[in-house]
């Protein structure tokens, strides 16, 4: 079993900054690990993934030059800078594991998943 828990989430003016950090407990492994986000009565939705050991990151066109996600397997953390903020980026983030090496957008591909942090985004 791997345990995920989130942090970094808060309230934040639109054109503003956040990183979200995502702590990996129990058997850790360093597999392939990705960000998702849910705004209330919407579907949730892929955000960024990166791969087990860094080396190739992917993001939806909706947030592409303006966050990053990074991960230290050292720590067992992967992180979402989050940069240039808007009021549309206004979700519940959730972090999530896959049991593989390769990266994935979709959320059925991930097994394991935090309990989420809130972001908002005021205008």
């Amino acid at each position: 079993q791997v345990q995920l828990v989130e942090s970094g989430g808060g309230l934040v003016q639109a054109g503003g900054s956040l990183r979200l950090s995502c702590a990996a407990s129990g058997r850790t492994f360093s597999y392939a690990m990705g960000w998702f986000r849910q705004a209330p009565g919407k579907e949730r939705e892929f955000v960024a993934a990166v791969s087990w050991n860094g080396g190739s990151t992917t993001y939806a066109d909706s947030v592409k030059g303006r966050f990053t996600i990074s991960r230290d397997n050292a720590k067992n953390t992967m992180y979402l800078q989050m940069n240039s903020l808007k009021p549309e980026d206004t979700a519940v983030y959730y972090c999530a594991s896959r049991s593989a090496f390769v990266i994935s957008t979709t959320a059925s591909a991930y097994r394991y998943w935090g309990q989420g942090t809130q972001v908002t985004v005021s205008s």
